[in-house]
């Protein structure tokens, strides 16, 4: 949810402000309006601020000025050159470069080539080495004399390089560069423990010395500089602080709630579940101050899709050892850090979804004989027969239904937001659209489940059809035209009936990845069991392992990746698009010590 925000007007002599602001940054509750991005932009002082902290953040996630890191890449490409002019030398053995030279000045020509190790022939030269189906050998030409005693090579053969050190030479340079490079790294770190905890203060001076010019461009110089008038927002939760404060405060100051043009910051305010997820609707945008937060419904939606894309409880028993791991800094992932609860909790709903699908490592539990019964009473294939509600499999329906109930909510959420934002008479037709779907999913639900007479039913949605018409067509725009409500109307209902049914369409793919990712465990196992044999032994246990467990991680990663995005998805358009959502609001950051 979002906490309410009230909105403070502050007018203050000019020799107090500095003060004034001293003590708002003490305190640390109140958001300072900032003023248009252009002034910011153009202010010299500011931008010369921001580079210096963007070079700050730079250095100390370097960890070393650039002449160090530098030097240090320097070396590390010196040794991949070397270990690369190494591999190349291995194929002619030991021989001492001297030596070659010698030959040279003696009136000796060498030549060095490679060919087909079925393509050479004797004539063609001294073979040297033969590797990875190829033959390397040498020509030895003395001054004057000709190639021709040879043979026909040159269509076969190709020419290369004479190495310029023996393979054990190139490893001796790559021993002393790498002596070089622990060097380097050991400067860097005596630099790094050296200077890093006064980067740290500089860092942070740095900040607040931003925050605080900007407070200065977002303030108004009223009576020729002898006033200064700016404003701020404070949680509710925080306003008697701020108020005890500007009691003893020489400023005048004025309370009032935002107004909607008010460009009013957000902060959230969830349970320790919901709080998870937070991330999500950052990643999308977030809410403005009169919208409402999606965290809440986007939580747990994103959590149930996620464990259907998966739909095996043996990954989600990975993913949550893998989040617990995390969380505890056990394992440590960049991309991941700070994520550890989130993965752990679509773990646990991953497994516990998992198993309701019957999926465990590609085994499907339902179809296991040695699987109790019992434990099978639970699952969805339980819920039709064979596994299917009609000639549907019952995933694919419960993935259709999921989806229904996921947009009504979202139509329903957009009615009430904008109803609470404009007003009933500007939202007539979203209520039409509303009442019209969810009237007629009721009216059927009940139908079916006591049996309604059919004449009740027919007048009850001619009813419901009725009322959400004049919604709809005729009502949608309160003193307009009618002829031009109607339109409007129509054209209203193509692009809702078409945008409801791609929409709805849009959640097979929670069904169609978990089959997908169960298919593909399945099919590892089976490659698995072939390899293993009816009479294994220590090397088809190996091979059995090693297809196993390379399948199984390869297909989780796969299934991860597919079990973000396509949720992800869901949430962003389906659902944020059918509840009118915006998510171009600021998030609440107080003027504050750093």
């Amino acid at each position: 949810m979002i906490t309410q925000m009230k909105k403070y007007t502050f007018l203050v002599f000019h020799r107090d402000y500095e003060p004034f602001l001293t003590q708002l940054r003490e305190l640390g509750v109140v958001h300072i309006t900032q003023k248009a991005a252009g002034l910011m932009e153009n202010d010299e002082a500011l931008q010369t601020a921001l580079q210096h902290e963007d070079e700050l953040r730079r250095l100390i996630k370097q960890g070393a000025p650039d002449q160090m890191i530098q030097e240090r890449t320097a070396i590390e490409q010196r040794i991949a050159d070397a270990k690369a002019a190494m591999e190349q030398a291995s194929v002619w053995g030991e021989f001492d470069a001297e030596r070659i030279e010698a030959l040279w000045n003696a009136g000796y020509t060498l030549r060095f080539f490679s060919c087909g190790a079925s393509a050479y022939q004797e004539e063609w030269g001294i073979k040297v080495s033969e590797k990875e189906g190829k033959t390397y050998f040498v020509q030895v030409i003395a001054d004057g004399a000709n190639n021709e005693n040879y043979g026909d090579y040159e269509n076969y053969a190709t020419p290369l390089p004479q190495p310029e050190k023996s393979a054990s030479q190139w490893q001796v340079e790559i021993e002393n560069l790498k002596g070089l490079l622990a060097a380097a790294n050991g400067r860097i770190e005596a630099w790094r423990l050296a200077n890093m905890e006064k980067l740290q203060a500089e860092l942070k001076e740095a900040r607040q010395q931003i925050d605080w010019t900007r407070v200065h461009l977002s303030t108004d110089q009223l009576a020729e500089g002898a006033l200064c008038l700016f404003e701020g927002f404070c949680p509710i939760d925080k306003e008697e602080e701020l108020n005890a404060m500007l009691a003893k405060a020489e400023v005048y100051y004025e309370e009032t709630d935002p107004e909607k043009e008010d460009a009013t910051p957000i902060q959230l305010h969830n349970n320790w579940f919901v709080k998870l997820f937070e991330p999500l609707t950052g990643m999308y945008g977030w809410p403005n101050y009169n919208e409402f937060d999606p965290t809440p419904i986007l939580g747990p939606f994103f959590l149930l899709f996620f464990a259907l894309c998966i739909g095996d409880a043996g990954y989600g028993i990975m993913l949550t050892l893998i989040g617990y791991l995390i969380y505890k800094d056990k394992l440590k992932i960049e991309m991941f850090e700070g994520l550890g609860g989130i993965i752990m909790a679509l773990g646990v709903g991953s497994t516990v979804i998992g198993y309701l699908m019957g999926g465990f490592f590609g085994i499907d539990l339902f179809r296991a004989t040695w699987f109790p019964e019992w434990a099978k009473a639970p699952m969805f294939n339980n819920l039709g027969v064979d596994g299917k509600i009609g000639e549907y499999d019952v995933m694919m329906v419960l993935a259709i239904l999921i989806g229904v109930v996921h947009l009504i909510l979202a139509m329903t959420i957009k009615a009430i937001t904008y109803t609470k934002r404009d007003g009933f008479k500007a939202t007539i037709s979203t209520w039409g659209w509303l009442l019209l779907i969810v009237g007629g999913i009721c009216t059927a639900i009940v139908a079916m489940l006591f049996s309604l007479p059919t004449e009740i039913v027919k007048w009850t949605l001619i009813g419901i059809g009725g009322v959400s018409a004049l919604g709809i067509f005729v009502f949608n725009t309160p003193g307009r035209n009618p002829l031009i409500n109607i339109g409007a109307g129509l054209w209203d209902t193509y692009g809702m009936t078409t945008g409801l049914l791609g929409d709805v369409l849009s959640y097979i793919r929670l069904y169609a990845l978990g089959l997908a990712g169960g298919m593909l465990g399945a099919a590892f196992n089976q490659l698995g069991t072939l390899v293993l044999g009816e009479n294994p032994n220590v090397g088809t246990w190996v091979g059995f392992i090693l297809i196993v467990t390379f399948g199984h991680v390869l297909n989780l990663l796969m299934a991860c990746l597919g079990a973000f995005v396509h949720p992800l998805r869901l949430s962003f358009v389906e659902y944020f698009k059918n509840a009118g959502y915006e998510g171009n609001g600021k998030l609440y950051t107080p003027f504050k010590k750093v």
